[in-house]
């Protein structure tokens, strides 16, 4: 039907109703990289680009600022493809393309629309931190592709 069936479709799986749309692929395979980034101390915590150093990754290229929006309760700052390439370079990049089925650079293009709203509803209230009773995922995909800025 829409995007949040086919993220659901990509992150249920099970081969029957998988989904071909890689904006849902992103989707899915960036909501685990990120929560381990947070659960790992997010930005900030100084951690290099690898696992659970996502945000950290975004920091090291200067893009510190614009990560602290997309976890703020302010406007989130854009970000551009080259941006999203250079903050995440070859690790990151073509682990979340590959999961797309799509190039890296096009997994850039989508990522620099999809992570400042993805990081956002990740990081409700501005806390940098997954939820303690864990992930509401179809609260965070509701509200991801509602559009609506949690407070």
């Amino acid at each position: 039907m829409g995007l949040l069936d086919s993220v659901l479709g990509a992150i249920g799986g099970g081969g029957q109703q998988q989904s071909n749309d890689p904006k849902a692929l992103l989707i899915a395979a960036a909501v685990p990289m990120l929560l381990k980034a947070l659960q790992s101390g997010g930005a900030g915590a100084g951690q290099a680009a690898g696992a659970g150093g996502l945000l950290s990754a975004f920091e090291g290229a200067g893009l510190g600022s614009v990560v602290q929006s997309w976890i703020g309760n302010g406007q989130n700052q854009a970000i551009s493809p080259d941006q999203v390439q250079q903050a995440l370079g070859g690790g990151h990049l073509q682990e979340l393309a590959t999961a797309a089925g799509i190039s890296p650079n096009e997994a850039a293009g989508h990522l620099s629309e999809i992570l400042p709203e993805l990081v956002n509803k990740l990081t409700p209230n501005g806390q940098a931190t997954a939820p303690a009773g864990g992930l509401d995922l179809g609260g965070l995909l509701g509200g991801l592709l509602g559009g609506n800025k949690q407070a």
